[in-house]
Parts: C-alpha cells; sequence; structure tokens
C-alpha cells in the first residue's frame, strides 16, 4: 500500500512539474505586447525587431538545397528568415505527419543563430490552390471548388457550411504543426509568428458563384458582423463606412441589401468567408501553441476590380470585416510592392493594427524603405521578399540592416516613448517635418557643396533633451524652437560613430565643410551613417 502511494505521489508531483514547466513555458513565448505608445514583438522577455527576408516559395522544401544559403542569409545579416512551409509536405498521406523537414529548417536556423517565422502554404497561395496534398486535390465533392462563370476553379471554396470539411482538414493539420513546433521549439523560440494561408481572395471574378454561394449571399448578413459594424460605427474604415451609410446602414437584409448590389459588396461577401475560415484554421493552431499569426494581402489600388486582385483578401476597405469574423489573427499585413510605400504603411498602421511588412522589394528600395517602417510606424519587421536570390556581398538593404541593428536597443527603447521618426526622401518628396522634444525637425535632401543627393533616408531619435542619434544617407537635419522663443539653436557637436555591445564608439568629429559651418546636421549620401549631434542655446 506505501508503495502504490508512492508511486501515485510521484505521478502527482510530476503532473506537478509538468504544470508549472508548460504555465513557464507559456509565459515566456513569443508575444506581442502593448508598451506605453507601441505594440512590439516580445521573444524571451525583450523587444526584438525582424531584420528579415523571405525566401523564395520552393526554397526550403529541400533541407539541401538550404544548407548552403543558411550563413549567407545571416552574412546579410538578417536576424529572421520566412520561410515557406506547406501542407503537402507535412501531411502527404491524411491524417499522417512529417515534420522532418519543420525540424531541419529548426537546426539549420539555430546553428546560424537566425530566427524564423513559418508561412502556412495551405487552402491557398496568391488566390490559387496548388498547395494542399493529393488526397485534397483530388476530392472535389468533399473539398469544393469556387465556380466563376458557371466553371469550376482551381481555387478551394470558403463558403461557410459548404467548405466546411475543407476548413477543418486544415485546421487539422496546422494545429498539428503548431503542436510539433511547441514540443520542439517551446524553450529555444526560434520560431516567432506563423502567418496563416497567403494573399488569400477569388481570383477571375468578383466573388465565388457557385450554388451554395449564390444561396449564401442572398441570404441575411451575419449578426456577428452587423453588431460589430454598430459598435465601430464612428471608426470602421472611411469607404467601408459610407457604403454602409449609403445604402441606409441597415441593420438587417442581405449581403446586396445591406452593402449594395455591386462590385464592393461582392468584395465584403468574400472578405467574410475568407476571414472565417482564417480564423477558424488560427484560432486551432493557437489551442495547440499560442504564438502571434498573421495574414498577408496582395494590394491593389482604389480604382482596382475585385475579382483581378484576390477578392476577399484583407485590404484596408474590408479589413473590419476580417476583425468583425473573429480574433485568432493578430496583425494584418501589406505585401508592398507599390512605389508609394508610405501610402500603404500609413493605411495599415491603425490604432487597432500594428505594421509587420511580411514581402516587400529589397534593393535601394528596400534599404530606403526599412527606415520608414521602423522609424515612422514602429515597425515589428521588415522581410523583402526572394531573400535569396541577392547577390552576394555588401547588399544596400544590408547596410541598412548593419546600422539598424547597432541601434536597435536605443531604437526600441525610444519607440516607446514616441521619440523616433523614420522617413524617406526623393526630388518628388525632397523634405519631411515633425516635431520632437518641443523643436522642429526638418530633413531634406542633402544639397550643399553640389553634393546632390537623388534620395535620402533614415531615422532620428531624441535621446535627450538636446541630444539626437540620427542613422542614414543623403539628407541634411535643420532643427529649430517650434515656437517663437528668445533664444536660437546651434550644433554643440556632430560626431559619427558606431555601437559595440551597446557601448558608443565614436569616430570623427564632423564639422568645416561637414556640417555646412555649424548650420546643417548632414549624412553623406554615399553610404549610411549614425551620427550623434548635441545642442546649445544662445541669444
Amino acid at each position: 500500500m506505501k508503495a502504490r502511494m508512492s508511486v501515485i505521489a510521484a505521478v502527482l508531483i510530476g503532473s506537478f512539474f509538468f504544470a508549472v514547466s508548460a504555465s513557464a513555458q507559456d509565459a515566456n513565448l513569443p508575444h506581442l505586447e502593448k508598451r506605453d505608445a507601441v505594440t512590439q514583438l516580445i521573444v524571451d522577455g525583450k523587444p526584438f525587431l525582424m531584420l528579415s527576408g523571405e525566401l523564395y516559395n520552393s526554397s526550403s522544401s529541400s533541407l539541401e538545397y538550404m544548407k548552403p544559403l543558411w550563413p549567407k542569409l545571416a552574412a546579410i545579416p538578417l536576424n529572421t528568415v520566412i520561410t515557406p512551409l506547406s501542407w503537402e509536405l507535412v501531411e502527404p498521406t491524411e491524417g499522417k505527419y512529417d515534420f522532418a523537414l519543420i525540424d531541419g529548417l529548426l537546426a539549420q536556423a539555430r546553428a546560424q543563430h537566425v530566427r524564423v517565422v513559418f508561412l502556412w502554404l495551405a487552402a491557398w497561395k496568391n488566390g490559387m490552390s496548388s498547395y494542399p496534398p493529393v488526397w485534397v486535390k483530388q476530392n472535389t465533392k468533399r473539398f469544393p471548388r469556387v465556380v466563376l462563370h458557371n466553371n469550376p476553379a482551381n481555387i478551394l471554396s470558403t463558403i461557410g457550411g459548404y467548405s466546411d470539411a475543407t476548413r477543418d482538414a486544415d485546421a487539422r493539420a496546422f494545429a498539428a504543426v503548431m503542436q510539433h513546433i511547441r514540443e520542439v521549439d517551446g524553450q529555444e523560440h526560434t520560431v516567432l509568428m506563423m502567418q496563416v494561408e497567403n494573399e488569400v481572395g477569388v481570383l477571375g471574378d468578383t466573388r465565388d458563384h457557385s450554388p451554395q454561394a449564390d444561396q449564401a449571399f442572398a441570404s441575411l448578413v451575419p449578426a456577428q458582423l452587423i453588431d460589430y459594424l454598430k459598435a465601430h460605427r464612428e471608426t470602421l474604415e472611411p469607404r467601408l463606412r459610407a457604403l454602409w451609410l449609403q445604402n441606409g446602414a441597415k441593420t438587417t437584409g442581405t449581403w446586396a441589401q445591406v452593402f449594395g448590389d455591386t462590385a464592393r459588396a461582392d468584395e465584403i461577401f468574400m472578405a467574410w468567408n475568407y476571414a472565417r475560415y482564417v480564423h477558424g484554421v488560427a484560432a486551432k493552431g493557437k489551442a495547440a501553441y499560442n504564438l502571434p499569426m498573421y495574414v498577408n494581402t496582395w494590394l491593389a489600388n482604389d480604382d482596382n476590380i475585385p475579382g483581378n486582385y484576390p477578392s476577399g483578401g484583407p485590404l484596408p476597405q474590408v479589413m473590419d470585416i476580417w476583425k468583425a469574423a473573429g480574433s485568432a489573427i493578430d496583425i494584418y499585413s501589406p505585401d508592398v510592392y507599390d512605389p508609394d510605400f508610405a501610402k500603404w504603411a500609413n493605411r495599415y498602421h491603425r490604432p487597432d493594427n500594428l505594421l509587420f511588412i511580411p514581402e516587400t522589394n529589397g534593393g535601394k528600395n528596400g534599404a530606403a524603405n526599412v527606415f520608414e517602417a521602423v522609424g515612422e510606424h514602429a515597425a515589428i519587421g521588415f522581410s523583402p521578399f526572394a531573400i535569396d536570390g541577392f547577390h552576394e556581398g555588401t547588399t544596400d538593404l544590408g547596410e541598412s540592416y548593419s546600422a539598424i541593428d547597432a541601434i536597435k536597443p536605443i531604437l526600441l527603447e525610444q519607440q516607446t516613448k514616441g521619440n523616433v521618426h523614420g522617413f524617406t526622401l526623393s526630388k518628388e518628396h525632397p523634405f519631411a517635418e515633425f516635431y520632437m522634444n518641443g523643436y522642429v525637425v526638418r530633413v531634406s535632401l542633402d544639397e550643399i557643396f553640389g553634393n546632390h543627393a537623388e534620395s535620402g533616408y533614415g531615422l532620428i531619435i531624441a535621446t535627450g533633451q538636446d541630444e539626437f542619434l540620427g542613422v542614414g544617407k543623403g539628407f541634411r537635419v535643420l532643427i529649430s524652437p517650434r515656437s517663437p522663443s528668445s533664444f536660437k539653436l546651434g550644433y554643440a557637436s556632430i560626431d559619427e560613430g558606431t555601437f559595440k555591445d551597446g557601448r558608443w564608439i565614436p569616430g570623427r568629429r564632423l564639422n568645416g565643410d561637414e556640417n555646412d559651418q555649424g548650420n546643417y546636421w548632414r549624412f553623406d549620401p554615399k553610404s549610411v551613417r549614425i551620427e550623434k549631434a548635441v545642442l546649445y542655446h544662445y541669444e
């Protein structure tokens, strides 16, 4: 009896310590946390900025192919890699999972001290359905397709009730992936976040026209969505709000009655159905391992017609529809290839949505836009696509990443206080202006002494009342009192330098031609510089 009681006690004690260990593990998971003025990604108790890149779609399907790439990626330098993980490779036979690729990719990433974000390529990629396993593709009755112009398309349907078998199969596989990641990475936290699906939406028409979709479209708009519209009436995205009000702000009715019988109503209908599906998959994954999750978006300008781009994806005009459908998705992210990066950054950085750029241009554009993203919008990460196709050696992006990495602790600390501004400058937009510490800070293209910069970019951090840290190239800075004052300002000192292990290592004291005889704080257009400026007052 005594021995039996000892065994029971041992089991209970073991269960207790397992529960405590699991609880401690969950407390330290990568997560999003509001810290004063911004929300940051927290990893192992500290803010983490993802200086990342996304691989080509097929690169990570082979560990041998990836083996020589990891050192090159780390040398760019990246601290995070976004890598696809496809349903077809994880579950080639229904109910039988293969996690060898996950384990191998994590081992390779850890060897280079690089973190990972997995991109779950499952039901959809760029609006199409090429990544599900063959057993899903060939069973069109169990896993139905979208109908476009009376023809079934190679796009899995997302209509509620009709497509539940697809969602449930997708969610089971995703939950199995998340459970495995928890088991092999719950302590090391190599995996920071998960992307769920990829650029979802219907291509080729404004919506699904299967009989089931037509029936759903002719049914009442769900009360869950109507309740959201009513509760957020004053803060809805302006075009969505205008459309709803234009149609009488109805609180009951079919999709056409509430939103009008137009392509916009079709897009809203598809957004609801895609959102319901994706939230369902994400929720199952979070129940297994609660990492931050996001969706990415194929962007389109306002004059484009849904169907020319994936209709129903989380563009700004339907982001509220996605939010009404659930809470499992933490971030709605833009894939920005449009030249007007600032426009899309502004539209996705909302009080209820932080900014993460999972896909964008690299090269000179990426080198500039990363400063706009992390400086002006406190983005938690920036990730050019096809990063494994970049040329070896120093790149424009690598130069920017190296400089940002050097100042990262200061940047992340001052973001929480609202003391950071970023910018990109061009001949079309030659200056930017903002307020810091009661001063007007005006940055403009560096055009003195014949050193005419065609473009410039960087960020400015207020590190003290009269002290500033700047990073970038091709611009000059003029700081002046915000309101009429009896004193004037000058630069007491401007020093270039860098940081090593958090310690400032000064270089040249910049004066004379390098600061226009004390009139400007200048950043050379030839290379990214890190500089400190200190002000003085005089009558």
